[in-house]
């Protein structure tokens, strides 16, 4: 059987501040953190807001309370990104997992007599080959600069996947032998279940068998983003924790991730059939990476048995007291990323990022700042 791995990859921003001309002539007399960033990198492949650079004069005329130290930052040249942002974004993700152990528990056989024998935990021995998971989700995501250099958010979003796995079931019955004297209770039944599976294992029927797992759910969580840069280099660092409650489980998933990217800022110009003005696009490389909750429980009941399991799951699972416990990893906690954004206006821009070696990923978002 095999278990599923937290689309939790979802979230990492960016934000950009960039120097006009002016500040360079100042820069090098401050000691502040906002005078050694160039503009702030924002945050979440959701937007990279990306300003246009500003002139001296036009510094003095804004004012807003958020990002605090802000006035000072224009004040000396820089161009900040609107402090408040909405984003939408769409992320499809697949990856390997390797599933290191299932366990059963709560299952039993009705007796005649009345009653019902319970099986033990560890008579199942369930080997898992080659897992390939994928996922989609989409994501609502409201951030603000706290200050030139920190951007803070928060994140909802909705999961909707599936794994597919290679599952062998097994038993042995030399375990459950019964003494020449004195009485086992049911060791009898033990022997008789034990050596039925693992007839049906060495014929086949049991080996090799294509498991699939649908899962859906809730995700929501909150994450921040440290940026900074050097003309029209930059580069930020996001951490976000976030937690879904897939339906098929018990409890909620974590996660953990970690995202790193470095990249520079070109001038684009305007078009005036398109209607658009001056703007930026930006190019970066990065790497993510995602510590997930390894270890999931839920009802047997809830799964999509196929069609080799179903008979025996639901003779030793009448009573719909069965449990599953799965521990895994992912194949790699890191894989590469290669994203751009363009700044359509100072209020719009788009985003797009890809993933790759151990976990492939597409990222695409829109994002409007106020």
């Amino acid at each position: 059987m095999k278990r599923l791995s937290c689309a939790c990859y979802l979230v990492f921003p960016l934000g950009l501040l960039v120097h006009s001309a002016y500040a360079d002539d100042k820069a090098a007399n401050t000691d502040q953190l906002i005078a050694q960033a160039d503009r702030p990198m924002y945050s979440q492949p959701e937007s990279l807001a990306d300003p246009v650079a500003v002139t001296p004069q036009s510094t003095t005329a804004e004012h807003h309370v958020l990002p605090i130290w802000g006035d000072a930052a224009r004040a000396k040249g820089y161009d900040l990104p609107l402090p408040f942002g909405v984003g939408m974004s769409y992320m499809n993700m697949r990856q390997n997992i390797d599933v290191d152990s299932i366990s059963f528990s709560g299952l039993s056989l009705p007796l005649p007599s009345g009653g019902a024998h319970a099986i033990p935990g560890d008579m199942f021995n369930i080997a898992v080959g080659n897992t390939r998971e994928k996922s989609e989700t989409e994501t609502l995501r409201l951030d603000t600069w706290l200050f030139p250099f920190l951007n803070v958010y928060v994140v909802v979003g909705y999961t909707d996947g599936s794994s597919v796995s290679q599952v062998s079931v097994d038993a042995d019955p030399a375990k459950y032998t019964c003494p020449r004297k004195g009485k086992k209770a049911g060791c009898h039944l033990d022997t008789a279940i034990a050596s039925a599976v693992h007839a049906m294992n060495q014929s086949g029927k049991l080996q090799n068998i294509d498991f699939q797992l649908d899962f859906k759910g809730m995700t929501y969580g909150a994450g921040f983003t440290l940026a900074g840069g050097y003309k029209n280099w930059f580069t930020a660092v996001d951490t976000n924790y976030t937690r879904t409650n897939f339906d098929i489980l018990d409890g909620k998933i974590s996660a953990l991730t970690v995202t790193p990217r470095v990249g520079y800022r070109f001038d684009t110009p305007g078009n005036e059939t398109l209607h658009l003005a001056p703007g930026h696009l930006s190019l970066w490389v990065g790497t993510m990476y995602q510590d997930v909750q390894q270890e999931f429980r839920g009802n047997l009941s809830d799964l999509q048995m196929p069609t080799e399991l179903v008979n025996l799951i639901n003779l030793v699972n009448q009573d719909d007291q069965g449990k599953f416990d799965v521990k895994q990893h992912l194949k790699s906690p890191w894989n590469v990323l290669i994203g751009t954004q363009y700044e359509v206006s100072k209020n719009f821009n788009i985003l797009a990022e890809v993933g790759f070696s151990e976990r492939n990923s597409f990222f695409i978002s829109g994002e409007y700042r106020f």
